[in-house]
Order: structure tokens, then C-alpha cells, then sequence
């Protein structure tokens, strides 16, 4: 039997892109794997999480296991916008919806907003796994060029303006990671921030605002889209993956009433309430400056470390991003095609992920990579940096 039969149009389109993780190098044991984007293990509160998980359990015995979870789960919610409040951002006039991980919230804005005549635009390179969401809505994904300024808003302006003068589709959505871009590093300049805005407004399409690693930052915190939004036009993302632990899945978009309510619609009770309410009550307990603090401290030594080592060893040509926050730097290697080269970074014990798995046209990230500095310890980032320059050198030496 044919299964495809089954399948709706849009499931069998979605299926000739690369499957969701095919990008996730096969990393043998003891190799220094600078392509993983997770928090430092020896930074991932595992003692007081495991201590509010009991707390909960004690206090309010099986309501955190039943549908409708417990008075700690449904204090997340505020607890989040408390969050957004000390970032600055105006909580009182949106909504809040508590997500499984940015992921699906970036899922439910796509099955709501998307049709298969739809088209979205993205900056390029920009997370691969919001491509893969989109993919699975619609062909239409237009790619927009990044500099050290972020999203080129001149050339996305222009080709607004070329796609309303030939009467083509416009962008329904713009998805975008303005502070500590994944996978480059950059920050949106203030005035390109107020730019994407304008274009917003003059051409009636949301902002989807995703804010992963915003609290990351290493000295000056940037200010967010949804800050400088006066129109509705910015759905912000955020989560706690980056900055508690991911495997806890608690992220969130906030927006406009009609939107929010209407992503919950379509969430139904597809959440967590047994984690939701420990993670409230870890939020409640603990001391957030101190934390964040520690962390930022931390991932900028790291950071500091990985570019030292990039300088000392890489060779001459070789040109990458100094972040101002985030997990990331990104690679440019002439000459060389870094998913080609990839078999041979494996076998010499480092890895990375290949610059065209971020891309929606592959070729733009042909010769690039990106580098995780938030994982491994400081010496394993070092002697990762030491074995990757050999690599390429050994790559160049081939036919």
C-alpha cells in the first residue's frame, strides 16, 4: 500500500526538504562538539529545580498531574510577564501564551497564519528550525541578506516595493532574531530595528520577534522589537531553554489578543502542567539578577576564550563574528565547502554545523559554519579551534 495517499498536499510538499534534525552532525563520543547549542551542563540548576519539583509535589500533592495542572502552573504566566516587564517591555496591552519551547510557538503562528499561497520572509542565514516549520506550510520563503547591522532592511524595502509593483504576493510574516542572531552572532542596529517597523506598518505584515538568547547579552542590553512596537505589529517569542535548561520546553509568544487567543485554540491543553509548575515556582524562589548575571559572566569568558583561539590559530583568510551575547559565532572559510569538509572535522574530533543547513537556498552558506562556544568547557573550545584549523588546511590540500 501507498501511504502517501493519505497524506494532505501540503504534508507530501513539505516532505522533499531535509528532514527536522537532519542538520545534527553524527558526533563519535569523544569528539569536541562546538556544534551543540546547549547551555553548559555546569550551568543548568539541576539541585534547585529538583528540590521546587518536590516542593510542588509535597504542596499541592496530585494537582500538578491532572489536566488542569495546579496554582503554581498557573502562575507561570505572570511570572513570565514579569519577566518581559524588567526587559522593559509593556505586557499590559498583549497576551501571553505559555508554549512547549519557542518551537511550537513558531509551529502555531504557522498552522493559524499559513497557507500554501502564503509567503513568509526570513533573514539569511537564520535558524534552521524555523525554516523546516515553514516548510511544512508553504513553498514561499524569501530569504533576506544579514551584515554586522542584521537584516538588510534597504534590500528587503526593495523588494517590497518590486513585489507590490508586479502585483505578487506580499510577506504575511517576518521572522527574525534581532539580539545575537542564531547562527551568526549579529545584533540589529536600533535604527534597522525602527526601519523593519516602519516596513511593517507601510506594508501590513507581523514581526515575528524571536528572542532566545536576549538576556544574553555581554554589556549592553539591546533594546527589543516588541519595545519599540506602538502598532501590534511584533509577536514576541521567548524561552527559558537558554537560560534555565531546554529539556523543560517552557517558552511563549506574546502578541494581540485576537492572535493569542487564537494560537491557544489550536494549542488546546497541549501543555505541561507538572514542569510548568515547578518552573513557576523556581522563578518565585530564586534570585533572577543573580542567576542571569552568573550566566552572562560565564558565556562571556567563553566567548572570549573561542575568539582567542579563532585568532591565534585560524588561518589568515579565515573571518568570523565577535558576538556581543548568545551561544554563537559564524565562520567564513573561503574556498571551501564546509558540509563537504564536515567527514573530515568528524574524524579529527570536532564539529560544527555546516553553514547551507541555515539557508533557504543552500549555496549562501557554502562556505560557512557556525561555531557554539556555550557547551564545552573553555579548554575543550581552545584544542576544538586547534583541530578545526587543521582541518581546513588539510580540506584546501585537496583535489
Amino acid at each position: 500500500m501507498q501511504y502517501r495517499e493519505f497524506l494532505t498536499d501540503a504534508v507530501g510538499a513539505s516532505l522533499q526538504y531535509e528532514a527536522p534534525g537532519g542538520w545534527i552532525p553524527a558526533a563519535p563520543p569523544e569528539c569536541i562538539r562546538l556544534h551543540t547549542g546547549y547551555p553548559a551542563p555546569s550551568l543548568v540548576p539541576v539541585d534547585q529545580l529538583a528540590k521546587t519539583m518536590a516542593d510542588v509535589l509535597e504542596g499541592e500533592r496530585d494537582l500538578p498531574l491532572q489536566y488542569l495542572g495546579s496554582p503554581s502552573a498557573a502562575r507561570l504566566r505572570g511570572c513570565i510577564e514579569h519577566l518581559m516587564g524588567l526587559r522593559g517591555i509593556d505586557v499590559s496591552k498583549d497576551l501571553t501564551l505559555v508554549t512547549s519551547g519557542s518551537a511550537e510557538a513558531i509551529d502555531l503562528i504557522s498552522r493559524t497564519c499559513l497557507d500554501a499561497a502564503s509567503v513568509v520572509a526570513v533573514e539569511s542565514p537564520t535558524y534552521m528550525e524555523a525554516i523546516e516549520t515553514f516548510h511544512n506550510y508553504t513553498d514561499q520563503v524569501l530569504s533576506i541578506p544579514i551584515d554586522a547591522e542584521g537584516l538588510r532592511t534597504d534590500l528587503f524595502e526593495n523588494l517590497l516595493v518590486e513585489r507590490k509593483s508586479r502585483q505578487l504576493q506580499l510577506p504575511k510574516l517576518v521572522y527574525t532574531i534581532p539580539s545575537f542572531h542564531n547562527p551568526t552572532g549579529v545584533t540589529m542596529s536600533v535604527e534597522r530595528r525602527k526601519h523593519l517597523l516602519q516596513l511593517a506598518s507601510r506594508f501590513h505584515f507581523l514581526i515575528v520577534e524571536d528572542d532566545a538568547y536576549g538576556e544574553l547579552y555581554f554589556a549592553n542590553r539591546p533594546i527589543t522589537l516588541k519595545e519599540l512596537d506602538r502598532e501590534g505589529y511584533v509577536l514576541y517569542l521567548g524561552s527559558l531553554s537558554k537560560v534555565i535548561a531546554p529539556g523543560l520546553r517552557i517558552g511563549w509568544v506574546t502578541g494581540p489578543s485576537t492572535l493569542i487567543s487564537t494560537f491557544d485554540r489550536f494549542k488546546k491543553d497541549l501543555g505541561h502542567p507538572l514542569v510548568e509548575a515547578a518552573v513557576a515556582r523556581y522563578l518565585e524562589l530564586g534570585d533572577w539578577n543573580l542567576r542571569i548575571t552568573r550566566l552572562r559572566e560565564a558565556y562571556r569568558r567563553r566567548r572570549d576564550v573561542l575568539l582567542g583561539a579563532l585568532t591565534e590559530y585560524m588561518p589568515a583568510d579565515v573571518t568570523w563574528v565577535e558576538p556581543q551575547g548568545g551561544y554563537f559565532t559564524w565562520l567564513y572559510i573561503p574556498g571551501v565547502n564546509t558540509l563537504s569538509m564536515l567527514p573530515l572535522a568528524l574524524a579529527a574530533g570536532v564539529s560544527y554545523v555546516a553553514g547551507e543547513h541555515f539557508c533557504v537556498h543552500p549555496k549562501d552558506g557554502i562556505q560557512n559554519l557556525r561555531l557554539s562556544f556555550s557547551y564545552v568547557d573553555e579548554q575543550d573550545l581552545i584544542r576544538g579551534v586547534q583541530r578545526l584549523s587543521d582541518v581546513i588546511k588539510a580540506a584546501r590540500r585537496l583535489p
